[in-house]
C-alpha cells in the first residue's frame, strides 16, 4: 500500500549528475517523435557511469555508431574502456552497439555474458544483480518481460535510477501503455521505482526528479 503521494519534474538542463564514488552523464537524451503517415521516429538515452567501474547503460541504435564513438572519446575513453554494458532489454534502439564492446561483460534483460560465457543471476526471479556497494541492476519488467534498469546510490541528487523504457519520459502519463507487453507488471515496476529513487532517466525523455510526500493517516477514537 502505498505510504506517500508522488509528484514528478523534469529538468531537461541536467545531463551531469555528480556523485562519489560514481557520476553520471547522459550521452544521449532519448526521444520518440509521432510521424504524420502514423509511424515514429525513436532513439533511447544512451547513459554513462564512471568511477570504480566505467558502466554503459543502452547503446542506441545502429546509426549510433558513430556518435557514441565521438561521445567516448570525448570521454577519454575508447569501447576498450568500457567494463560493463547493460542493456535495460532487447529493443534496436537499446543494443544497437554492442559489438563495439566485445570485452565488457554485457547485460542484456536478464542474461548476463563476458564473451560466450553467460553467468548465474536471479534477475528473471525478481532479486536484484549487485555490481558494487554503490551500482545494482534490478529487475523492472512490464515494458518487456525481462527489463531491467541500473540503481546508483551516493549521488549529489540522492538514488539514481536508469531506467530504461520503465518510463517513456516524465510525463508520459498512460502513453507507456500502449507500447507495454504487460501493463499490470510494468505499473507494479513504476511504482517500485518511484518509491526508491530521487532521479529518473528515462529511455526516451529528459531526467526528472521525484519528490514523494508522505501521507498522514488520521484516525478518529471512538
Amino acid at each position: 500500500m502505498d505510504t506517500c503521494t508522488v509528484r514528478k519534474t523534469e529538468c531537461a538542463d541536467i545531463v551531469d549528475i555528480s556523485g562519489e564514488p560514481y557520476c553520471i552523464c547522459v550521452l544521449k537524451q532519448g526521444y520518440c517523435l509521432a510521424e504524420p503517415d502514423g509511424s515514429f521516429r525513436a532513439d533511447g538515452t544512451i547513459s554513462l557511469l564512471t568511477g570504480p567501474k566505467r558502466i554503459l547503460v543502452d547503446t542506441g541504435g545502429p546509426w549510433d555508431r558513430d556518435f557514441l564513438l565521438s561521445k567516448l572519446k570525448d570521454k577519454g575513453l575508447t569501447p576498450a574502456d568500457v567494463t560493463l554494458v547493460v542493456c535495460t532489454h532487447g529493443h534496436s534502439d537499446h543494443v544497437g552497439n554492442l559489438g563495439l564492446f566485445p570485452s565488457a561483460t554485457v547485460v542484456v534483460g536478464c542474461d548476463i555474458s563476458q564473451g560466450d560465457r553467460y553467468l548465474p543471476n536471479h534477475l528473471a526471479e525478481g532479486q536484484p544483480y549487485p555490481i558494487d556497494d554503490h551500482v545494482s541492476i534490478i529487475p523492472t519488467p512490464g515494458h518487456t518481460g525481462r527489463d531491467v534498469s541500473v540503481l546508483v546510490k551516493g549521488g549529489t541528487m540522492g538514488t539514481v535510477l536508469v531506467a530504461g523504457d520503465l518510463f517513456e519520459c516524465c510525463n508520459d502519463e498512460d502513453s507507456w501503455k500502449e507500447l507495454s507487453e504487460n501493463p499490470e507488471v510494468q505499473e507494479v515496476s513504476r511504482q517500485t521505482a518511484l518509491r526508491m529513487a530521487d532521479v529518473i532517466i528515462p529511455g526516451h525523455g529528459p531526467v526528472f526528479k521525484v519528490f514523494r510526500t508522505p501521507k498522514t493517516n488520521l484516525t478518529e477514537k471512538s
